[in-house]
Protein backbone atom coordinates (compact mmCIF):
# COMPACT_ATOMS: atom_id res chain seq x y z
CA UNK A 1 0.00 0.00 0.00
CA UNK A 2 1.08 3.35 -0.60
CA UNK A 3 1.06 6.49 1.47
CA UNK A 4 2.56 10.08 2.33
CA UNK A 5 4.21 10.42 5.87
CA UNK A 6 3.83 13.75 7.33
CA UNK A 7 5.80 14.96 10.72
CA UNK A 8 4.85 17.37 12.73
CA UNK A 9 6.73 20.13 14.43
CA UNK A 10 7.87 18.35 17.20
CA UNK A 11 8.84 15.72 15.80
CA UNK A 12 11.25 17.50 13.38
CA UNK A 13 12.37 19.93 16.23
CA UNK A 14 12.49 18.19 19.39
CA UNK A 15 12.23 14.30 18.78
CA UNK A 16 13.17 12.40 15.49
CA UNK A 17 13.75 9.70 16.87
CA UNK A 18 10.29 9.18 16.91
CA UNK A 19 9.83 10.12 13.52
CA UNK A 20 12.42 7.10 12.66
CA UNK A 21 10.56 5.26 14.62
CA UNK A 22 7.23 5.53 12.67
CA UNK A 23 9.11 4.81 9.15
CA UNK A 24 10.65 2.04 10.53
CA UNK A 25 7.46 0.30 11.65
CA UNK A 26 5.31 1.42 8.60
CA UNK A 27 8.20 -0.05 6.57
CA UNK A 28 8.06 -3.52 8.34
CA UNK A 29 4.32 -3.51 8.35
CA UNK A 30 5.10 -3.09 3.89
CA UNK A 31 3.81 0.29 3.63
CA UNK A 32 5.33 1.79 0.34
CA UNK A 33 6.41 5.45 2.17
CA UNK A 34 7.04 8.70 0.80
CA UNK A 35 8.19 12.32 2.45
CA UNK A 36 7.22 15.11 0.71
CA UNK A 37 10.16 17.17 1.03
CA UNK A 38 8.09 20.31 0.79
CA UNK A 39 6.41 19.88 3.51
CA UNK A 40 6.04 21.93 6.88
CA UNK A 41 3.74 22.69 9.69
CA UNK A 42 0.08 22.39 9.69
CA UNK A 43 -0.94 25.49 11.01
CA UNK A 44 -2.26 24.62 13.70
CA UNK A 45 -0.01 26.44 16.85
CA UNK A 46 -1.33 29.77 14.79
CA UNK A 47 -5.17 28.53 14.44
CA UNK A 48 -5.03 27.98 17.92
CA UNK A 49 -3.97 31.36 19.55
CA UNK A 50 -6.36 33.22 16.99
CA UNK A 51 -3.68 33.85 13.91
CA UNK A 52 -5.91 32.42 11.08
CA UNK A 53 -3.91 34.56 8.64
CA UNK A 54 -0.95 33.07 9.97
CA UNK A 55 -2.05 29.56 9.64
CA UNK A 56 -4.04 29.82 6.08
CA UNK A 57 -0.91 30.00 4.00
CA UNK A 58 0.65 26.70 5.93
CA UNK A 59 -3.27 25.10 5.17
CA UNK A 60 -2.51 25.59 1.95
CA UNK A 61 1.14 24.61 1.78
CA UNK A 62 0.11 21.63 2.98
CA UNK A 63 -2.96 20.81 0.91
CA UNK A 64 -0.68 21.52 -2.45
CA UNK A 65 1.98 19.28 -0.84
CA UNK A 66 -0.48 16.48 -0.12
CA UNK A 67 -3.59 16.81 -2.44
CA UNK A 68 -2.31 13.69 -4.84
CA UNK A 69 -1.08 11.46 -2.36
CA UNK A 70 -3.60 8.72 -1.58
CA UNK A 71 -3.14 8.15 2.24
CA UNK A 72 -1.74 11.01 4.57
CA UNK A 73 -0.33 9.43 7.89
CA UNK A 74 0.26 11.74 10.49
CA UNK A 75 1.67 10.43 13.83
CA UNK A 76 0.18 12.83 15.97
CA UNK A 77 -3.76 12.89 16.96
CA UNK A 78 -3.44 16.85 17.12
CA UNK A 79 -1.76 17.33 13.75
CA UNK A 80 -4.41 14.49 12.14
CA UNK A 81 -7.03 16.68 13.95
CA UNK A 82 -6.09 20.04 12.58
CA UNK A 83 -6.30 19.10 8.86
CA UNK A 84 -8.91 16.34 8.68
CA UNK A 85 -11.40 18.39 11.18
CA UNK A 86 -10.10 22.01 11.58
CA UNK A 87 -9.45 23.10 8.44
CA UNK A 88 -12.81 22.85 7.35
CA UNK A 89 -13.28 25.61 9.65
CA UNK A 90 -9.95 27.76 8.88
CA UNK A 91 -10.76 27.82 4.83
CA UNK A 92 -14.18 28.49 5.28
CA UNK A 93 -13.79 31.77 3.24
CA UNK A 94 -11.27 29.81 0.89
CA UNK A 95 -14.29 27.92 -1.40
CA UNK A 96 -11.41 26.24 -3.79
CA UNK A 97 -9.34 25.33 -0.32
CA UNK A 98 -11.83 24.60 1.38
CA UNK A 99 -12.71 22.09 -1.68
CA UNK A 100 -9.19 20.60 -1.56
CA UNK A 101 -9.38 20.31 1.86
CA UNK A 102 -12.68 18.63 1.98
CA UNK A 103 -11.51 15.98 -0.42
CA UNK A 104 -8.19 15.76 1.55
CA UNK A 105 -10.22 15.22 5.05
CA UNK A 106 -10.62 11.46 4.43
CA UNK A 107 -7.32 10.44 3.65
CA UNK A 108 -5.72 11.66 6.85
CA UNK A 109 -5.53 8.72 9.37
CA UNK A 110 -3.34 9.14 12.88
CA UNK A 111 -0.77 6.54 12.78
CA UNK A 112 -2.64 3.84 15.44
CA UNK A 113 -6.11 4.32 12.82
CA UNK A 114 -3.77 3.60 10.24
CA UNK A 115 -2.35 0.59 11.45
CA UNK A 116 -5.65 -1.24 13.01
CA UNK A 117 -8.17 0.62 10.22
CA UNK A 118 -7.08 1.08 7.12
CA UNK A 119 -4.24 -2.18 6.52
CA UNK A 120 -6.00 -4.57 9.42
CA UNK A 121 -3.08 -5.78 11.08
CA UNK A 122 -4.47 -8.59 13.04
CA UNK A 123 -1.42 -9.95 15.35
CA UNK A 124 2.11 -8.67 15.87
CA UNK A 125 4.95 -11.01 16.04
CA UNK A 126 7.35 -10.49 19.20
CA UNK A 127 10.64 -9.41 19.08
CA UNK A 128 12.08 -12.72 21.66
CA UNK A 129 15.03 -10.40 22.81
CA UNK A 130 12.80 -7.67 23.92
CA UNK A 131 12.15 -8.33 27.66
CA UNK A 132 8.87 -8.05 29.36
CA UNK A 133 7.46 -4.23 29.91
CA UNK A 134 4.60 -2.57 32.01
CA UNK A 135 2.97 -0.32 30.41
CA UNK A 136 0.45 2.35 30.79
CA UNK A 137 -1.38 4.53 28.43
CA UNK A 138 -2.59 8.01 28.25
CA UNK A 139 -5.32 9.47 25.34
CA UNK A 140 -4.45 12.68 23.83
CA UNK A 141 -7.29 14.97 23.40
CA UNK A 142 -7.58 15.43 19.87
CA UNK A 143 -7.23 11.92 19.56
CA UNK A 144 -10.57 10.74 21.52
CA UNK A 145 -12.34 14.04 21.37
CA UNK A 146 -11.79 15.06 17.64
CA UNK A 147 -10.86 11.75 16.19
CA UNK A 148 -12.74 9.26 18.20
CA UNK A 149 -10.10 6.42 18.09
CA UNK A 150 -10.27 5.15 21.59
CA UNK A 151 -9.30 1.72 20.85
CA UNK A 152 -6.78 1.36 18.08
CA UNK A 153 -3.51 2.43 20.71
CA UNK A 154 -4.93 -0.12 22.60
CA UNK A 155 -5.06 -2.61 19.91
CA UNK A 156 -1.43 -2.45 19.17
CA UNK A 157 -0.51 -2.58 22.50
CA UNK A 158 -2.17 -6.00 23.53
CA UNK A 159 -1.07 -7.36 20.14
CA UNK A 160 2.53 -7.55 21.69
CA UNK A 161 2.77 -10.27 23.76
CA UNK A 162 5.85 -8.31 25.69
CA UNK A 163 4.01 -5.53 26.68
CA UNK A 164 1.17 -5.94 29.98
CA UNK A 165 -0.88 -2.80 29.36
CA UNK A 166 -1.98 -1.70 32.73
CA UNK A 167 -4.71 1.08 33.06
CA UNK A 168 -4.26 3.76 34.64
CA UNK A 169 -7.11 5.82 36.32
CA UNK A 170 -8.55 8.98 34.20
CA UNK A 171 -6.59 7.88 31.32
CA UNK A 172 -8.51 9.80 29.37
CA UNK A 173 -8.04 13.13 30.69
CA UNK A 174 -5.91 15.84 29.49
CA UNK A 175 -2.56 15.95 30.63
CA UNK A 176 -2.61 19.61 30.63
CA UNK A 177 -0.12 20.42 28.18
CA UNK A 178 -2.05 21.74 25.21
CA UNK A 179 0.39 23.45 23.60
CA UNK A 180 0.66 27.22 24.54
CA UNK A 181 -2.23 26.81 27.24
CA UNK A 182 0.37 24.98 29.33
CA UNK A 183 2.23 28.39 29.34
CA UNK A 184 -0.35 30.77 29.27
CA UNK A 185 -2.41 29.01 32.27
CA UNK A 186 0.89 27.10 33.88
CA UNK A 187 -0.48 26.87 37.51
CA UNK A 188 -3.52 24.99 36.50
CA UNK A 189 -1.15 23.03 33.48
CA UNK A 190 1.14 22.13 36.39
CA UNK A 191 -1.79 20.68 38.66
CA UNK A 192 -3.22 18.80 35.75
CA UNK A 193 0.15 17.31 35.27
CA UNK A 194 0.43 16.56 38.95
CA UNK A 195 -2.90 14.11 38.94
CA UNK A 196 -1.57 12.67 35.37
CA UNK A 197 1.96 11.74 37.01
CA UNK A 198 0.07 10.32 40.11
CA UNK A 199 -2.09 8.19 38.05
CA UNK A 200 0.76 6.55 35.85
CA UNK A 201 3.33 6.07 39.06
CA UNK A 202 0.02 4.17 40.88
CA UNK A 203 -0.07 1.58 37.68
CA UNK A 204 3.94 0.47 38.91
CA UNK A 205 4.28 0.68 34.97
CA UNK A 206 8.04 1.31 33.76
CA UNK A 207 6.48 3.10 30.28
CA UNK A 208 4.04 5.44 29.67
CA UNK A 209 2.64 5.13 26.30
CA UNK A 210 0.53 8.32 24.03
CA UNK A 211 0.28 9.42 20.48
CA UNK A 212 0.97 12.75 21.12
CA UNK A 213 4.52 13.72 20.99
CA UNK A 214 3.43 16.84 22.94
CA UNK A 215 1.65 14.96 25.86
CA UNK A 216 5.19 13.30 25.93
CA UNK A 217 6.86 16.40 26.04
CA UNK A 218 4.82 17.47 29.30
CA UNK A 219 4.61 14.02 30.98
CA UNK A 220 8.12 13.29 30.46
CA UNK A 221 8.84 16.46 31.52
CA UNK A 222 6.58 15.99 35.07
CA UNK A 223 7.98 12.48 35.23
CA UNK A 224 11.65 13.76 35.38
CA UNK A 225 10.92 16.64 37.97
CA UNK A 226 9.73 13.52 40.42
CA UNK A 227 12.36 11.77 39.64
CA UNK A 228 9.57 8.55 38.76
CA UNK A 229 11.95 6.09 36.80
CA UNK A 230 9.27 6.07 34.23
CA UNK A 231 9.52 6.05 30.35
CA UNK A 232 7.84 8.22 27.93
CA UNK A 233 7.24 6.42 24.59
CA UNK A 234 5.44 7.08 21.82
CA UNK A 235 3.20 4.31 20.27
CA UNK A 236 5.32 4.63 17.23
CA UNK A 237 8.30 3.80 19.51
CA UNK A 238 6.84 0.39 21.19
CA UNK A 239 5.41 -1.10 18.32
CA UNK A 240 9.07 -0.64 16.58
CA UNK A 241 10.80 -2.16 19.57
CA UNK A 242 8.97 -4.58 20.04
CA UNK A 243 7.61 -5.64 16.29
CA UNK A 244 9.98 -7.92 14.11
CA UNK A 245 7.07 -8.98 11.45
CA UNK A 246 2.98 -8.97 11.49
CA UNK A 247 0.23 -10.87 10.03
CA UNK A 248 -1.96 -8.19 8.26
Amino acid sequence: MKASLFITCIIDQFYPEIGESVVHVLQKLGVDLDFPDGQTCCGQPAFNNGFWSDAQPLAKRFLMEFQNSPTIIVPSGSCASMIRVFYQELLHDYPDLLSIASTTAPKVFELSEFIVDVIGVEKLSPNPSNPLSKTTYHESCHLRRELGARTQARTLIKALPSVDLIEMKQAEVCCGFGGTFAVKYSDISGAMLQDKVAHISDTGADTVVSCDSGCLMQIGGGLEMQKRPIRPMHIAQILDKALVDSTI
